[in-house]
């Protein structure tokens, strides 16, 4: 039975809704891709599955973390509101700012463009390559046009209710979830054991290298072998980042104090589950030479060549159609409360905290479309994406330190979920992504600075706000304590 809740949301996302949006959020393109540059960057399947278990390992101790958070604060804006009741509304903001500017817009840019770059498969006339329009300072591709066509239409439907959403979010989520365990299944059947033996049963399966596209080898010193793992892990933090979607949009879920951090630690496990299958699957059918080698990065369009032959481009180009379009899907229905929150605490525009006839934030989906079309128009969401890694990271340790913070600060606060294998397993991640930055910054600057400074510019923004409102510099808005 649907409730009104939240300031006029319908809650209206079940149990099985609410991990279905947090798994399909997480599955976009990053599975079918990034494997190429981990393999590259560690040179070994002993590696490469040390990396993606090293992720779900963080990406699953945090959401198992969470759920403690979202148990105490079940309201639409996710981080956002567990980064304002920790700390102040200045640090939730910077998070806001950096979300809407980068993090999320530039994400669904991305994955939209992806789509289309894969719809060109089938489809060569809405190729990248194929230009459109030529007005001299800007040309326009049909890819770039077939992006922004899917971004404004997930966007129609969203703000048409979130029952419209969720029905697209579950039913392509579980489709896509079945495909790329038959395609897990298909590559067991077609394991070579001859590759099988040469990744993991050879002197090299733990030989931690950096492996170039033509086949040669270069030695890491012991602290590189370090950094190389950082590198190596961009891409697989990015193939499982919005594990915290269902934080987002629970002011429309059923029952959140225990639905929303359910859906987190169901949602992250099936996903891990799926990414190491996936990538074990990798090793069994490639050798890490092609892995590392495979053209454009697409990785499981080669396994899928030696799984299936030719037919294989054609059945993993419809894969990655349907997950991409599952994946900006669920990210447009998040990212728009994230806004929601931020004008109900008077830090956006005013009318980006209404909700519509539907009880969605409109204005906010919307604006969230215009900026993720922008993204589409400029050709450099790529480049940025890999600069605000570092700073995703660091907001998840600091949404985590603030379970410490408020145990202290709030101790009577009802706790309905408390932090599974709290205080080590939250220390951990706290310590694991800490090390992740720290190599970053030693290793990765030309892709971690820019994203900092990005997210900084939020400061002085904050307080132009501030100044420009009736509200005090030093008001803690919207802050429950």
């Amino acid at each position: 039975m649907t409730t009104i809740t939240d300031k006029g949301f319908k809650s209206s996302l079940g149990l099985m809704d609410a991990t279905m949006l947090v798994a399909g959020s997480m599955i976009g393109s990053g599975i079918f891709i990034v494997s190429a540059d981990i393999a590259r960057n560690t040179g070994s399947a002993g590696w490469l599955m040390m990396v993606w278990l090293i992720t779900g390992f963080m990406t699953l101790t945090a959401a198992l973390s969470y759920g403690e958070l979202s148990a105490m604060f079940p309201k639409a804006g996710g981080q956002y509101i567990y980064l304002r009741e920790a700390y102040n509304p200045l640090v939730s903001f910077v998070f806001g700012w950096t979300f809407f500017t980068v993090i999320q817009t530039a994400t669904i840019a991305a994955v939209g463009v992806a789509f289309a770059k894969f719809t060109a498969y089938l489809l060569p006339a809405l190729d990248e390559d194929v230009t459109v329009m030529d007005w001299g300072f800007l040309q326009l591709s049909a890819a770039q046009l077939v992006s922004i066509a899917v971004i404004l239409l997930l966007t129609i439907v969203n703000t048409r209710g979130v029952n419209s959403g969720k029905a697209v979010q579950t039913g392509i989520t579980v489709i896509k979830i079945v495909s790329l365990l038959g395609l897990v299944l298909f590559g067991f059947f077609a394991f070579n054991l001859d590759v099988w033996r040469a990744n993991w049963l050879s002197g090299n399966a733990w030989h931690l290298h950096r492996l170039n596209t033509d086949g040669s080898l270069a030695e890491y010193t012991a602290f590189a072998a370090l950094g190389a793992v950082a590198a190596g892990m961009v891409g697989a933090i990015f193939s499982s980042d919005s594990w915290h979607a269902s934080s987002s949009v629970a002011g429309e879920i059923k029952n959140p104090g225990r639905n929303v951090g359910l859906s987190l630690a169901l949602g992250t496990i099936i996903v891990t589950v799926v990414y190491l299958l996936t990538n074990l699957m990798y090793t069994g059918v490639l050798t890490m030479e092609q892995m590392a080698a495979s053209d454009k990065d697409r990785v499981a369009m080669t396994a899928a060549r030696e799984i299936f032959g030719p037919l294989g481009i054609t059945i993993i180009a419809i894969m990655i159609m349907v997950s991409t379009f599952g994946c900006n899907n669920g990210l447009i229905m998040a990212g728009a409360r994230v806004y929601y929150s931020m004008a109900q605490d008077g830090l956006f525009f005013r009318k980006v905290g209404k909700l519509n006839r539907f009880s969605v934030p409109g204005v906010a989906l919307w604006l969230q479309c215009i900026i993720a079309s922008l993204w589409c128009l400029s050709g450099k969401y790529g480049d940025l994406l890999d600069m605000i890694s570092i700073v995703v990271v660091m907001f998840y340790v600091l949404c985590i330190i603030g379970i410490f913070k408020l145990r202290r600060s709030r101790p009577g606060a009802p706790r309905p979920y408390k932090a599974f294998g709290y205080p080590a397993l939250p220390l951990m991640y706290i310590l694991m992504g800490t090390a992740f930055i720290v190599l970053m910054i030693i290793y990765k600057p030309d892709y971690t600075w820019p994203g900092v400074i990005i997210a900084l510019l939020g400061i002085p923004v904050y307080y132009l706000i501030r100044r420009r409102s009736s509200l005090p510099p030093n008001s803690d808005v919207g802050n429950s304590k």
